[in-house]
């Protein structure tokens, strides 16, 4: 396929090609991956500065994604790679090949730098993804870091930098800068823009930032950082956003109200109970989804009402592909037990996917959080269970809203609502403007409605 970049993917691959030290923080679906291949492909076999790249992703971003973006571009050609996934031994015969680029999956950096033998003799590394380094005392960290003055440029990628505040932000600009900017150590970093905020005693359990503390961390990384979000730069299909709610009967409500209130609860005989609020945060969210683990991880069936909810959301999208999100596995199982779906799994799944082979799919959320394209399969996507991770909940929505994605026909709302053995189904057309146009973390919402606990779906559909 022929090139023809935006005028931003041309400014974005030059900044990379004049900053030996660049963190490009794109936001989803403007193109990180070309946009990075372009400079590689100057600095390789253009000027020849560099000899050999190390592409360090996600899985199924280094399996899939990158691959096939250098297959997809014609302006690549001649640009050679070599997958570093799978086996120790099929990793390492990758890596002795002849080639230009070097991929392999995050979780074996710490293998290639301390555990393979072989030396780490590239000259630039590309971190697609650079938020997945954010903790300072993972092992990838480490490691990586332990090799980074040997490396002559670096790149990272990633949409979502601080997902969780700004304190994520000093391991990724460490492994850029070496410390340059926003200090060596996390002590240094944390007494210069942070003042502790929950503690007991001298144990400090969060930080917040201080007054103007985020203008002057922009300010220290701003010469080597490019920002960009995808609304100012790219026209996509609107996000039309449904939220159907679902309501639990009863005698189901009664259950999930005790185990609230007491942290403990018989269901069909045994006991459920909750050690403390964060594990009780999770139990509720599973008795809402329909069915709840024990403390042995066996799961307890509780209601079907989000399954018969899914299933008229499946018959409304009349024939069209729909990928369903969930974060628990006894989820999945429920779902596949009473739904042909496929889960996405392997670069075949992914393929039948986009070729439209495949009319409902499941997938979760940390498997397809980061530089998948699913964009050409289908446009609806339905959220099943709610994610505590506001980056995964964006990146999977992504997967979809996306540079691709085709418009589609506006469907009207539908709206759920199940007592007992009754369903109804009220089916209201609104207008372009009103409920649909929501913002994107307001996707998924969880509380209370009706004198009653409102579990709801939410179905993001493009117009």
């Amino acid at each position: 396929m022929r090139y023809e970049p935006h005028e931003y993917q041309t400014y974005a691959t030059r900044f990379i090609l004049s900053h030996p030290i660049a963190a490009v923080l794109l936001e989803m679906g403007l193109g990180k991956s070309v946009i990075t291949l372009t400079a590689l492909y100057d600095l390789c076999l253009d000027s020849f500065l560099i000899r050999k790249v190390l592409v360090i992703a996600p899985l199924r971003v280094a399996r899939d994604t990158w691959p096939a973006e250098m297959r997809k571009w014609d302006h690549l050609d001649g640009l050679t790679y070599s997958v570093a996934v799978g086996t120790e031994a099929e990793r390492k015969a990758a890596l002795m090949q002849k080639a230009s680029v070097y991929i392999i999956n995050r979780e074996n950096v710490d293998w290639l730098v301390n555990k393979s033998g072989l030396p780490f003799d590239f000259d630039m590394i590309v971190i697609d993804e650079l938020s997945s380094f954010k903790s300072w005392q993972a092992k990838r960290f480490k490691s990586l870091l332990k090799v980074r003055p040997h490396v002559k440029r670096v790149v990272g990628l990633t949409g979502t930098p601080s997902s969780n505040g700004l304190m994520d932000l000093w391991a990724q600009f460490r492994l850029l800068d070496l410390g340059k900017r926003l200090g060596r150590y996390i002590t240094h970093y944390r007494n210069t823009y942070f003042t502790p905020d929950k503690r007991n005693g001298e144990i400090v359990f969060s930080y917040k930032s201080l007054p103007a503390a985020e203008e002057q961390i922009y300010a220290q990384i701003s010469d080597i950082t490019i920002s960009m979000k995808s609304c100012d730069y790219l026209k996509l299909p609107e996000c039309v956003i449904n939220a159907v709610p679902v309501y639990m009967n009863e005698q189901e409500q009664a259950v999930y109200d005790t185990f609230k209130e007491d942290m403990v609860a018989k269901i069909k005989g045994t006991e459920i109970d909750a050690a403390n609020a964060a594990v009780l945060s999770g139990k509720l969210l599973q008795m809402a989804n329909g069915a709840v683990y024990d403390e042995d991880k066996n799961s307890h069936y509780i209601h079907d009402r989000k399954l018969d909810a899914l299933e008229d959301l499946m018959e409304g999208a009349n024939g069209k592909p729909v990928l369903i999100a969930y974060w628990y596995q006894q989820d999945a199982e429920r779902i596949k037990a009473r739904f042909h779906v496929r889960e996405i799994k392997t670069s075949k799944d992914i393929d039948d996917w986009n070729a439209g082979r495949i009319s409902a799919a499941i997938i979760h959320p940390a498997s397809a959080g980061h530089g998948l394209n699913l964009q050409s399969g289908g446009s609806t996507l339905i959220w099943f269970g709610l994610t505590w991770s506001l980056e995964l909940y964006q990146q999977t929505n992504a997967r979809l809203h996306r540079q691709g994605q085709k418009p589609r026909h506006h469907r009207p709302a539908l709206q759920c609502e199940l007592r007992g053995q009754r369903r109804e189904n009220q089916k209201r057309q609104h207008g372009i403007g009103e409920v649909f146009r929501l913002p994107l973390r307001c996707l998924f919402q969880y509380g209370e409605g009706h004198g009653g606990r409102c579990l709801h779906l939410c179905v993001p559909r493009r117009h």
